[in-house]
Protein backbone atom coordinates (compact mmCIF):
# COMPACT_ATOMS: atom_id res chain seq x y z
CA UNK A 1 0.00 0.00 0.00
CA UNK A 2 1.42 3.36 -0.96
CA UNK A 3 1.51 6.32 1.38
CA UNK A 4 -1.19 8.23 -0.66
CA UNK A 5 -3.60 5.22 -0.54
CA UNK A 6 -3.08 5.27 3.70
CA UNK A 7 -3.78 8.39 4.40
CA UNK A 8 -6.82 8.15 2.21
CA UNK A 9 -7.41 5.30 3.85
CA UNK A 10 -7.43 6.91 7.29
CA UNK A 11 -9.69 9.50 6.15
CA UNK A 12 -11.56 7.65 4.84
CA UNK A 13 -12.05 5.11 8.32
CA UNK A 14 -12.39 8.51 10.76
CA UNK A 15 -15.43 9.80 8.36
CA UNK A 16 -17.03 6.49 8.01
CA UNK A 17 -16.87 6.17 12.24
CA UNK A 18 -17.90 9.97 12.49
CA UNK A 19 -21.32 8.99 10.25
CA UNK A 20 -21.96 5.76 12.40
CA UNK A 21 -21.89 7.11 15.73
CA UNK A 22 -23.20 10.49 15.03
CA UNK A 23 -25.37 10.10 11.99
CA UNK A 24 -26.91 6.86 11.58
CA UNK A 25 -30.01 5.95 13.53
CA UNK A 26 -30.92 2.20 11.87
CA UNK A 27 -32.05 0.09 14.00
CA UNK A 28 -30.35 -2.79 12.97
CA UNK A 29 -27.47 -1.09 14.35
CA UNK A 30 -28.52 -1.39 17.67
CA UNK A 31 -26.50 -3.79 19.74
CA UNK A 32 -23.66 -4.30 17.55
CA UNK A 33 -21.12 -2.04 18.39
CA UNK A 34 -20.43 -1.20 14.79
CA UNK A 35 -16.41 -0.53 14.24
CA UNK A 36 -14.08 -0.06 11.82
CA UNK A 37 -11.47 -2.70 12.33
CA UNK A 38 -9.35 -2.07 8.70
CA UNK A 39 -9.78 0.06 5.27
CA UNK A 40 -8.14 -1.59 1.94
CA UNK A 41 -8.15 0.79 -0.60
CA UNK A 42 -7.21 0.30 -4.17
CA UNK A 43 -3.93 1.95 -5.64
CA UNK A 44 -6.38 4.26 -8.28
CA UNK A 45 -8.52 5.07 -5.15
CA UNK A 46 -11.62 3.99 -6.86
CA UNK A 47 -12.81 1.49 -4.35
CA UNK A 48 -12.47 0.67 -0.79
CA UNK A 49 -12.96 -2.48 1.19
CA UNK A 50 -14.38 -1.52 4.48
CA UNK A 51 -13.82 -4.00 7.33
CA UNK A 52 -16.24 -4.11 10.23
CA UNK A 53 -16.74 -5.84 13.49
CA UNK A 54 -20.08 -6.40 14.52
CA UNK A 55 -21.11 -7.91 17.86
CA UNK A 56 -24.19 -10.13 18.45
CA UNK A 57 -25.66 -12.80 16.62
CA UNK A 58 -24.73 -13.75 13.08
CA UNK A 59 -28.87 -12.61 12.26
CA UNK A 60 -27.80 -9.30 14.04
CA UNK A 61 -24.66 -9.07 12.03
CA UNK A 62 -25.83 -9.61 8.76
CA UNK A 63 -28.97 -6.92 9.34
CA UNK A 64 -26.24 -4.65 10.60
CA UNK A 65 -24.01 -5.25 7.19
CA UNK A 66 -26.99 -4.29 5.13
CA UNK A 67 -27.75 -1.31 7.17
CA UNK A 68 -24.06 -0.53 6.32
CA UNK A 69 -24.27 -1.27 2.88
CA UNK A 70 -27.86 0.79 2.83
CA UNK A 71 -25.66 3.75 3.92
CA UNK A 72 -23.11 3.58 1.81
CA UNK A 73 -23.90 6.19 -0.34
CA UNK A 74 -24.51 8.68 2.07
CA UNK A 75 -20.95 7.84 3.81
CA UNK A 76 -19.54 8.48 0.34
CA UNK A 77 -21.01 11.74 0.28
CA UNK A 78 -19.44 12.57 3.65
CA UNK A 79 -16.00 11.02 2.76
CA UNK A 80 -16.13 12.96 -0.26
CA UNK A 81 -16.48 16.72 1.16
CA UNK A 82 -13.19 15.50 3.60
CA UNK A 83 -11.27 14.06 0.52
CA UNK A 84 -9.77 16.62 -1.66
CA UNK A 85 -8.97 13.89 -4.26
CA UNK A 86 -10.45 13.87 -8.14
CA UNK A 87 -12.18 10.85 -7.16
CA UNK A 88 -14.11 9.48 -4.40
CA UNK A 89 -14.12 6.01 -3.48
CA UNK A 90 -16.94 3.60 -3.47
CA UNK A 91 -17.32 1.78 0.14
CA UNK A 92 -17.66 -1.64 0.48
CA UNK A 93 -18.57 -2.96 3.87
CA UNK A 94 -17.95 -6.67 5.04
CA UNK A 95 -17.53 -8.60 7.94
CA UNK A 96 -14.06 -8.50 9.59
CA UNK A 97 -13.52 -12.36 9.64
CA UNK A 98 -9.77 -12.09 10.64
CA UNK A 99 -11.22 -10.93 14.01
CA UNK A 100 -13.80 -13.74 14.38
CA UNK A 101 -10.98 -16.11 13.87
CA UNK A 102 -8.92 -14.17 16.30
CA UNK A 103 -11.33 -14.73 19.05
CA UNK A 104 -12.06 -18.29 18.57
CA UNK A 105 -7.93 -18.99 19.14
CA UNK A 106 -8.26 -16.79 21.87
CA UNK A 107 -11.25 -18.66 23.61
CA UNK A 108 -9.43 -21.92 22.99
CA UNK A 109 -6.04 -20.81 24.46
CA UNK A 110 -8.26 -19.36 27.57
CA UNK A 111 -10.20 -23.00 28.02
CA UNK A 112 -7.15 -24.54 27.65
CA UNK A 113 -5.16 -22.47 30.24
CA UNK A 114 -8.47 -23.44 32.87
CA UNK A 115 -8.06 -26.91 32.16
CA UNK A 116 -3.89 -27.06 32.77
CA UNK A 117 -4.14 -25.00 36.03
CA UNK A 118 -1.00 -24.39 38.30
CA UNK A 119 -2.45 -26.55 40.91
CA UNK A 120 -2.44 -29.56 38.63
CA UNK A 121 1.23 -29.70 38.03
CA UNK A 122 2.28 -30.22 41.73
CA UNK A 123 3.69 -33.64 43.17
CA UNK A 124 1.42 -34.92 45.63
CA UNK A 125 4.35 -34.04 48.12
CA UNK A 126 4.20 -30.66 46.95
CA UNK A 127 0.35 -30.58 47.88
CA UNK A 128 0.65 -32.38 51.24
CA UNK A 129 3.73 -29.46 52.08
CA UNK A 130 1.39 -26.76 51.01
CA UNK A 131 -1.86 -28.11 52.59
CA UNK A 132 0.01 -28.60 56.12
CA UNK A 133 1.53 -24.85 56.23
CA UNK A 134 -2.24 -23.57 55.13
CA UNK A 135 -3.85 -25.37 57.72
CA UNK A 136 -1.48 -24.44 60.49
CA UNK A 137 -1.73 -20.90 59.21
CA UNK A 138 -4.83 -20.66 59.14
CA UNK A 139 -7.09 -19.80 62.19
CA UNK A 140 -10.30 -21.88 63.39
CA UNK A 141 -13.00 -20.41 60.87
CA UNK A 142 -10.98 -18.56 58.33
CA UNK A 143 -11.69 -19.69 55.04
CA UNK A 144 -9.36 -19.19 52.11
CA UNK A 145 -10.25 -18.98 48.51
CA UNK A 146 -8.41 -21.44 46.30
CA UNK A 147 -6.82 -21.89 43.25
CA UNK A 148 -9.94 -22.69 41.54
CA UNK A 149 -12.15 -19.77 42.29
CA UNK A 150 -12.13 -16.62 39.95
CA UNK A 151 -11.44 -14.30 43.23
CA UNK A 152 -7.77 -15.51 43.31
CA UNK A 153 -7.07 -16.31 39.76
CA UNK A 154 -6.59 -12.93 38.05
CA UNK A 155 -6.26 -14.67 34.33
CA UNK A 156 -10.19 -14.42 34.21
Amino acid sequence: MSRRTERVGSAIRQEVMEVIQRELNDPRLEGTLPSVSRIKVSEDLSTADVYMVLMGTPGKQSAALNALRHAAGLMRTRVGKALSTRTIPYLRFEIDEAYRKEMEVLNLIRKAELEFSPADTQSPTENSEHSEQDADASSGDAVEPTNDSPISNPRL
